[in-house]
C-alpha cells in the first residue's frame, strides 16, 4: 500500500502535471518531497514509538497513509499535494522502518527467510497492482480519483491488520547510538552505499519512465500502463528469485542485479523503440530490480547482531528513501533539460559506480572472511552460536 501510494506520480506525470500547470519535472518532485521526509523520518521511528505497541504503531500510520491520499486528490495546487506527500512520507517511513523486523516475529524460526521475502514482495506488487491500476484509472476517470482509490484501500487494511495482527510490544529499547554503532561495521557501511547508488539509479530512471516510454516508441497512455504492469509482474519475479539466492550468497546476487541495471539502462534508448522492445527492457528492467530491496536488506542484516535488527531496518530505509528522494530529483533535473536519454544514461553511469563498489566488496570478504564481511550463512551460524 504505502509503495504504491509513494509511486503513484509516476503513472500519473502527465495529467497531474496538466491539471496543476506544472511541468513533469515538477510534478517529479512529488516523489523528492516523499523519499527525503522518510529518509528522515525512518532511522527516527523506533526512537519516537520506543516502547508502544508495533501494531498500534502500524495501524495509525496506515490511517495517516489514507489521509495523506485524500488530501492529494482534492488538491487544487502543487503546494498542497506537496503538504500531503509530507504526510504521506511519514506514515511510509514508519512502515518502511518496522516491516522488515516485525516480519519474522510472525513465523516460526525456520520461515523467517521467507516472511522476509514475502515482505519485501509488496514493493514488486505495488507495481503489479499498484501503479499500473492507478494509471488505468487515472486514463478513464482521471488522476484525482486513482488518489481516492488509495485512501479506500488504506482504510481497509487498517481494519485487516485490527483483525489480524498479534499484538507486538517493543522487543527492546534503543539508545540513541544505536544507529552509529551498526553503522561502525564495515559490512553495513557498504551494504548501506550501494543501496542507495542502486536506488539512486534506479528512480533516475524508473520516475521518468512514462514519458521516456512515450517519447522513446510514442506508447499512448493505455500501453504505458501495460508497460508498468509488465515491469511489475517480473518485479514480482525477481523478488522471489533474488530471495533465497540472497540468504546464501547476497554480494554475489548484488553484483549481478547491478551489471544487470547498469546494461539495461544503458542500452534502454536504443531498444525501446518499439512496443515490443519497450517491453523486453521493461521485463529485464523488473526482474533485475525486483531483486534489489530484499537482497540489499539481507546482506546488511546478516552483517549486524540479530539485537539491532530493528535499528538496521530503520537505518535503511531512511538510505533508500533518500536514494529514492535523489533520483527523482536528479531524474527531473536532467529530463527537462537534457530529455529521456540523458536521464537514462545518468540513473546507468550510477548503477555502475554500484557494480563497482560490489566487485570491492566481494573480493574484501572473499580474502578477509572476518565475521561482518563474511557469507550470510557464516555470519548467521556464528551470531546463533554467540
Amino acid at each position: 500500500m504505502v509503495v504504491a501510494a509513494e509511486m503513484m506520480p509516476v503513472g500519473l506525470l502527465t495529467p497531474m502535471g496538466a491539471d496543476l500547470g506544472q511541468s513533469e519535472g515538477t510534478v517529479g518532485l512529488t516523489l523528492t518531497i516523499t523519499g527525503l521526509v522518510a529518509a528522515i523520518s525512518s532511522p527516527l521511528t523506533p526512537f519516537l514509538i520506543r516502547a508502544i505497541d508495533r501494531r498500534l504503531v502500524l495501524i495509525v500510520l496506515m490511517v495517516l497513509v489514507a489521509a495523506a491520499n485524500v488530501l492529494t486528490a482534492i488538491a487544487s495546487s502543487f503546494a498542497v499535494v506537496s503538504v500531503a506527500r509530507v504526510l504521506l512520507a511519514i506514515g511510509m517511513g514508519g512502515v518502511w522502518a518496522l516491516a522488515p523486523s516485525i516480519a519474522p516475529r510472525l513465523v516460526a524460526v525456520p520461515s523467517k527467510g521467507l516472511a522476509v521475502t514475502i515482505v519485501f514482495s509488496g514493493v514488486a506488487v505495488a507495481s503489479v497492482l499498484g501503479v499500473p491500476t492507478g494509471t488505468f484509472i487515472g486514463a478513464i476517470f482521471g488522476w484525482r480519483f486513482a488518489f481516492w482509490f488509495l485512501s479506500v484501500t488504506a482504510v481497509l487494511i487498517a481494519m485487516l491488520m485490527i483483525v489480524l495482527l498479534p499484538p507486538l510490544p517493543a522487543e527492546r529499547s534503543h539508545p540513541s547510538g544505536s544507529l552509529a554503532g551498526v553503522l561502525r561495521i564495515p559490512g553495513v557501511r557498504i551494504g548501506m552505499a550501494i543501496t542507495a547508488l542502486l536506488v539512486t539509479a534506479h528512480f533516475t530512471a524508473y520516475s521518468y519512465v512514462r514519458p521516456a516510454l512515450e517519447s522513446f516508441a510514442s506508447l499512448s497512455p493505455g500501453l504505458v500502463g501495460a508497460m508498468l504492469l509488465i515491469y511489475g509482474i517480473f518485479g514480482v519475479a525477481g523478488n522471489f528469485t533474488a530471495g533465497p539466492i540472497a540468504a546464501r550468497s547476497s554480494v554475489g546476487i548484488l553484483l549481478v542485479l547491478a551489471l544487470g541495471i547498469a546494461t539495461t539502462l544503458t542500452l534502454a534508448p536504443a531498444v525501446a523503440t518499439t512496443a515490443l522492445g519497450a517491453g523486453i527492457v521493461m521485463i529485464i528492467w523488473g526482474m533485475l530490480y525486483g531483486g534489489v530491496s530484499v537482497t540489499t536488506q539481507t546482506a546488511i542484516q546478516s552483517a549486524a547482531p540479530i539485537t539491532a535488527s530493528e535499528s538496521v531496518s530503520a537505518l535503511w530505509s531512511g538510505v533508500f528513501n533518500a536514494g529514492m528522494a535523489l533520483g527523482a530529483l536528479t531524474g527531473g533535473q536532467i529530463y527537462d533539460k537534457v530529455g529521456a536519454r540523458g536521464t537514462l544514461w545518468t540513473a546507468a553511469a550510477l548503477a555502475v559506480a554500484a557494480t563497482v563498489l560490489t566487485v570491492i566488496e566481494l573480493r574484501s570478504r572473499r580474502v578477509k572472511r572476518p565475521l561482518s564481511l563474511a557469507s550470510d550463512d557464516d555470519s548467521e551460524l556464528e551470531v546463533s552460536c554467540s
